[in-house]
Formats: structure tokens, sequence, C-alpha cells
């Protein structure tokens, strides 16, 4: 028989529901599925520099993702060392020694022997002199190191091998700080099925799996363009992926929960931040997803074929976040005739007090404003004369004190207001807080050493570099078409849209192999620049990119998200609504294909 690993997916990042390790250790009980391996995903860069500060706090117990510890391991632990399923999880964030003493105190005290594996080397803080002796750039906008003094964590992605070797070593339970999202289930797949480091296009298929269940029922109809087909999404299943050792695997739920394993969720989720499916770079491998296919075999259980995959990047991605000001903002609510009208008379009346106090304090200018109105087609770049709309404004400045005379002020243009303001006040007054913002690095990998740490037995693990292959040849594209009847986007197709730092994508999938040719010759980089310009930058540039394995186009579009993350004042700081904004536009198709969407 062809061996099978299963893996289920049961966090995508630090704070997300409890509910995946019960829901997917009864299937398992139950006999509906056979888990070899549950993975958690908890890290994003913004969470990084929140437990960077944790850390801070309590260097001894600070700066991991407790949730591992107190709603997966703690209350389940017994029957976890019952079924004998394997947890990996990078729950170690930025202190995974401390994660790991927390996870071993709780084995002990229930009288189990269970081994842990602490993987760690991602952690650079401590060499930041040695970083600034040669300092790097920021490889997507070329600025200078910041100041040091500033900094509050780096870290490296690293990559799936260490975690295979603590599997290798017998761990029951494998904790590692900042590895790439889908390493954690890469590494088991290199354990499990003896891949090597030259395996390419094995490698490219186990990190697609790993990408599939990365972000958890995003895969099983959560955040789905037909999203009313997930049913009741608070009983949503988590996703499993039995894996064949030729890469290809099949992607399932637990039976009776709700949510919908289809061709539609999983190929959202392949284009789900990416950027260059020809080039997406990992630690371990070069991944190529254009020519994957993703096809149904049967209720809730969908095929993805192996992708194809070149030798890896000789670098490391590194990411250091650093404190760049404070920032402050605030929702209010306007409903009645011409609230946007409202809404904005409000915004700049509040910004033009606060700026002439600062003049008259010498505390200089907002260094950036940001002003939308939700329901008056903000997102939606269209303005609208809406009856009931929200105010978001925002502002940052470099010191605490210029964020806080906009609150002041803000609060203080409430009497003078239009009418029909109303603002939830249970929360009190918001503070200002400080802005954390990404600087991203290439390290050459000879400068990293992973260490694992299973049980006090210490082995290391240094990647070996390869000579990168030459990118492949880019796949033909559709041949373009004409047409003259309107139809909308998302009567062709499903979408998905995602951030990698201040950069946007938007995957679009036909949802029929007759409409691709249609939405490749409508769904131009033009197109696409002016429906999205009210987000983008001036001559911010979008490149467009075709994946005709699963009948699939990516957008990504530069400087499109006011900075990203944790640095922007944005409504929508992660472009989570983009896909939204593409599909709702308006296209014209040939008349049989608007003919087959009417029967």
């Amino acid at each position: 028989m062809t061996k099978t690993v299963n893996i289920a997916g049961a966090s995508g990042y630090w704070g997300e529901s409890a509910m995946a390790t019960p829901q997917l250790l009864a299937a398992h009980r139950s006999g509906d599925v056979r888990l070899d391996y549950i993975v958690y995903d908890y890290l994003a860069e913004i969470t990084m520099s929140i437990l960077a500060r944790s850390k801070a706090k309590n260097p001894e117990t600070g700066g991991y993702a407790t949730d591992f510890v107190e709603a997966v391991i703690r209350p389940h632990i017994k029957e976890i060392a019952e079924t004998g399923i394997t947890l990996i999880a990078n729950a170690g964030g930025v202190n995974p020694e401390a994660c790991g003493a927390a996870v071993r105190a709780i084995i002990a005290e229930a009288g189990l022997n269970l081994k842990v594996a602490v993987i760690s080397g991602d952690n650079r803080m401590g060499e930041l002199d040695m970083i600034s002796a040669a300092p790097p750039t920021d490889m997507f906008s070329g600025a200078p190191l910041p100041e040091l003094d500033k900094v509050a964590s780096v870290n490296t992605y690293l990559g799936a091998f260490p975690v295979a070797k603590a599997l290798d070593a017998g761990a029951d339970i494998v904790i590692t700080g900042r590895v790439v999202d889908s390493a954690v289930t890469l590494g088991a797949c290199i354990h499990e099925f003896g891949w090597g480091a030259q395996d390419w296009d094995l490698l490219a298929s186990g990190s697609l799996c790993g990408h599939i269940l990365e972000c958890g029922p995003q895969t099983t109809g959560g955040n789905f363009t037909d999203w009313e087909l997930a049913g009741d999404i608070a009983e949503i299943g988590y996703p499993i992926a039995e894996v064949s050792a030729d890469g290809s695997f099949i992607t399932t739920k637990p039976s009776g929960t709700t949510g919908l394993v289809s061709v539609g969720t999983v190929s959202e989720q392949m284009v789900y931040e990416i950027g260059d499916p020809q080039s997406y770079l990992l630690p371990d491998v070069t991944c190529d997803f254009s020519d994957v296919v993703i096809k149904q075999q049967g209720k809730d259980r969908v095929y993805v074929s192996p992708a194809k995959g070149r030798a890896a990047p000789t670098h490391y991605k590194t990411c250091l976040t650093y404190a760049d000001g404070f920032r402050a903002g605030q929702y209010l609510t306007f409903y009645g005739n011409r609230s946007t009208a409202k809404a904005k008379a409000f915004g700049d009346a509040a910004i033009k007090r606060a700026e002439r106090v600062l003049r008259a304090s010498n505390l200089g200018e907002f260094t950036e404003i940001s002003q939308e109105i939700i329901g008056g087609g903000s997102q939606m770049g269209v303005e609208i004369d809406a009856s009931e709309a929200v105010l978001k404004i925002a502002v940052k400045h470099p010191e605490a004190k210029g964020v806080g005379i906009f609150l002041k002020e803000m609060t203080g243009v409430f009497l003078a207001t239009p009418p029909g303001l109303s603002a939830f006040t249970g929360a009190g007054r918001p503070r200002p807080s400080p802005v954390v913002r990404l600087f991203s690095y290439l390290t050459p990998k000879a400068e990293i050493t992973a260490k694992i740490d299973v049980d006090g037995e210490v082995t290391t693990y240094q990647d070996a570099v390869f000579e990168v292959a030459p990118n492949p040849q880019r796949p033909a594209t559709p041949e373009p078409v004409s047409g003259d009847v309107e139809v909308t986007v998302e009567d062709l197709a499903w979408a998905r849209s995602g951030d990698k730092g201040d950069k946007g994508n938007i995957g679009i999938i036909a949802r029929d192999a007759e409409y691709v040719s249609a939405l490749w010759s409508a769904l131009t980089p033009e197109f696409v620049a002016k429906t999205m310009a009210h987000f983008m930058e001036d001559e911010a540039e979008i490149e467009r990119f075709y994946l005709p394995g699963s009948r699939a186009i990516n957008f990504l579009m530069d400087r499109a998200l006011g900075g990203g993350g944790a640095a922007s004042l944005r409504n929508d700081p992660q472009a989570k609504g983009f896909a939204q904004v593409l599909l709702a536009q308006t296209i014209k198709v040939q008349a049989e294909i608007a003919a087959q969407l009417n029967r």
C-alpha cells in the first residue's frame, strides 16, 4: 500500500479560536480520520515585535505564544499522549526555550513520558553590532538600517530540515522560533518520506501542502468568495491533508463539521499571499505552483497535484521590527442624510484644530494622516452619499505628545460636529501607541546555525547552499478575446487577497476553464491599477502572473498598503478585502458566456 501521512492545520495566528485541537482529537478518537500530526502557525511580523516586548518585561517566562501552552498542551496533553499524534508549532516566538520549559513542566506534572524538541537559532537580537558593521538595506525599498536603539526584534526565517531532524530524534512535540509558515508541515513530510535537500519538486510540493494548511479554516470555507456555502461557520471544520510520498495530497476536514472543501476554497488558499507563482521563495526550495492542478474527488475531498521546485535561495529572509514614532485613531459613526459629507467635515475640522495646536507647541507636523469613510465608498473607490457612514481617522507623529494633541482636539470637536455623530464610549478615549515598522533584508545562509534541543540532547543544522537554477519559461497566456455583454468578475471567478509587507496580492481563479480567456483579456494590469488606484501610491507597479494548472491569475501590487501591517493607518492594512473590490467590477464577455451564466 502507498504510504500516506495525515497532517491537520490547527492555528493560523496567535489568538485564533482554541476549537481546533479538541475538534481534531475528537475526530481522530472516533475513527472519522487518522491523524499523524497537528501543526500550529502562530507567528507574523507584528507578533514577533509583541513577543519581543513580552520577553523584555519577563526574560524567563515571556516572549512565546502562550495559547499553545494554555489552550493546547495543558487541557489536552493526556489525550495527545494517548493518541500518539505529534505536534509541531512555531509557538516559541522569540523565546522558544521558555516555551519548551513550560511544556515540559506540564508533561512532568501529568506523569507522562513525551520528548520535547526546541529549535532556536533564528533570533539575532544579540548580534545587532555585527549586523550594523556591514549594514544591510531593506530588500524591498532600499531603506537604510534603522537606529539600533529602536530595534524591537530581529529574526531569520528558518526552514523545515531542523524540524525533520527533531522528529528523527524521536520528538513528540516540536517547538520552533521563527520558521516559514509552511515549515511545520514540510518538516513532517521530510521526516516521514525521507526527502532530501535536493528533492526540490518534493520539497515544493510539501511546502504547498503547508501553505494550504497554514491558515486553518481559510481552506475549509472561511473567507471564501461563495461564503454562504460554508454554512454555520461557528462549527467550521479545520483542514486535514492526506499527503503521499510523491508530494500530492488530498485536502479534507472532519465529518460532522460545517464549512466546505472545494476546488474554490483550496484554490483561493493557494493564491493567498503569493507573488510570482513560479518563484515562491522559501529557505528550502524555490517553488513553482503554476502547473498545480486542483480537482474535486468527492464531498469535502480535493486533490492537489505535486508542484515543481528549484534550488533554494542562497540567503535567508530576515525581518527586523523597529519603533517608528506613535499613532492613534478612532472609528466614529454618522447617520442621517448626507452622512458622508458629515463625516468628512468632522474629520477635516479635527485635523485642522490639531495641526494648529502642534504648530503652537513647536512639535512639528504629523508624519501621516489617514481618513477613510466606510460606507461612503472609501474602500470601493467610489464616493457614495451614504445615510450611514463610519469615519476612521488616524495620525502618526514622532512623539506620543503629538498624537495626544490629535486625540484631545478630535474629542473637542464633538459638540461642534454636524448632526448624527455617535460613538461607543465604553472603551474610553484611545491612547497613543508605538508604531512598529518592518525592515526586511537578506542574510547569507553560512551565518545561521539552527540548534535542536531534544530534552537536553543538542544537535545543530546548517543549510547547504546550491547553485540557483534559472527561472523557468513563462507559461503561454490565454488568447485575447473581446466581448460586448457586461457581467461581474464574481460571475466568472473566485478570488482571495492578502499582503506581503507593503505589497498586496489578488488571486483570481476562473470558475470554469471557459472563462479564463475572458478574465485574462479584461483584467489587465492597467484595469486593476485603475480599479485599485485609491489604495496605491502614485506610479506603484502591478505585476500579473498566469497559473494555467489552476486556471488562476495573480496580481501583485507594490506600495498598496500604506506601509503594511502594524505600520499602516489603513482600515485594511493587509489587503484582506482587495479581492472584493475586483470581484465587484463589471467586464465585457462574449455573448455565449453570458448566456451560460444566465441558464
